[in-house]
């Protein structure tokens, strides 16, 4: 049959683009390459390229996601493994983009893709399963809202975040009735919903799910201690946080979080990686968003919770290839 052809596709039209090329990278580097043909994508606003191993770019076909080298040889992939962060590969674009080319891809489908992206609609279905979430208000741009009734409702202090965006990118912690409408402004500027929540204390913890062969499992419990306000991109991406593996959880607790997590992927209907965030207070989890593209550089919180679980990064992204591989298409 010949090894298969493993397009690694990274990068994106988000403030993560940079982020997301250090997890395409680190998953090209631990895919078996005595089993597989791994080629990079790097996609971006202007063009999507392969990039290969001595730095040279060549175009993309994008109506056939097929590479022409100067060669005349022409490479067709059999799996696209997704780590996009953001839009286009966290939010259902580039997933329906492969279905109608026939491309099978890592993670889950377009449309879970686009759902969990959502954070709203996600919360909703999650309170719905019995998942306990924050008390909320929604936000619509260029519609009035009532800040004397949203701090009446919700209490101070309040979370700020756009409804569609990753690593915390336009969120902002709000102490003071004056300081909620340029917080909302900053995330309108990320998005035209904007998510107003009851600002919950406790300890956040992040969990990380794999889906092995069909058989969804909890990698870990990560404490996320911030130095900063909260969990924000300085702190995920610049050292700026303390991340604790496994959680300081009591037994009871972390089989709580376990059971909250594994129920909410299995009710989706998840596969592949995720990573879901909660607050835990007096002992109670709330679910706040998943990720379904997690971060994959060698300091992310799932390689971490993976090395933990003694589970190599070769093993695992070698994993992803083959439930793709097995997928229908």
């Amino acid at each position: 049959m010949g090894r298969k052809n493993v397009a690694v596709v990274m990068g994106g039209y988000s403030g993560e683009y940079e982020v997301s090329i250090k997890s395409g990278q680190t998953i090209y580097e631990n895919l078996d390459k005595s089993i597989y043909n791994v080629y990079r994508i790097i996609i971006t606003k202007d063009n999507w390229c392969f990039l290969d191993d001595r730095g040279q770019k060549t175009l993309l076909e994008k109506g056939n996601f097929h590479v022409q080298l100067s060669s005349g040889y022409i490479i067709k992939f059999d799996v696209c493994f997704n780590t996009i962060h953001g839009i286009p590969g966290e939010n259902g674009q580039i997933q329906a983009f492969w279905d109608i080319l026939g491309i099978r891809y890592t993670g889950c489908s377009s449309y879970l893709s686009a759902l969990t992206f959502n954070k709203k609609d996600l919360l909703s279905i999650a309170t719905q399963y019995g998942i306990p979430t924050a008390g909320r208000i929604t936000l619509q741009k260029g519609k009035g809202y009532d800040t004397k009734g949203i701090i009446e409702k919700l209490g101070l202090p309040l979370f700020v975040k756009p409804n569609q965006s990753g690593s915390s990118l336009g969120a902002s912690k709000v102490t003071d009735a004056e300081q909620l409408p340029s917080a909302v402004e900053e995330a309108f500027r990320e998005d035209e919903v904007v998510l107003v929540e009851e600002y919950i204390v406790g300890t956040e913890v992040s969990v990380g799910v794999v889906d092995i062969m069909g058989t969804p499992k909890v990698l870990g419990i990560t404490e996320i201690v911030s130095q900063n306000e909260f969990f924000d991109f300085d702190a995920k991406y610049k050292g700026e946080s303390e991340e604790i593996t496994p959680a300081r959880l009591d037994e009871n607790t972390a089989k709580k979080v376990e059971e909250l997590t594994i129920k909410l992927y299995t009710m989706l209907g998840m596969t592949g990686f995720s990573r879901s965030e909660f607050i835990i207070r007096d002992g109670q989890p709330y679910f706040l968003e998943m990720n379904t593209n997690p971060g994959f550089s060698t300091s992310s919180i799932l390689p971490q919770q993976a090395a933990h679980a003694g589970i190599s990064l070769v093993d695992l992204c070698g994993w992803e290839v083959e439930k793709a591989l097995a997928k229908n298409i």
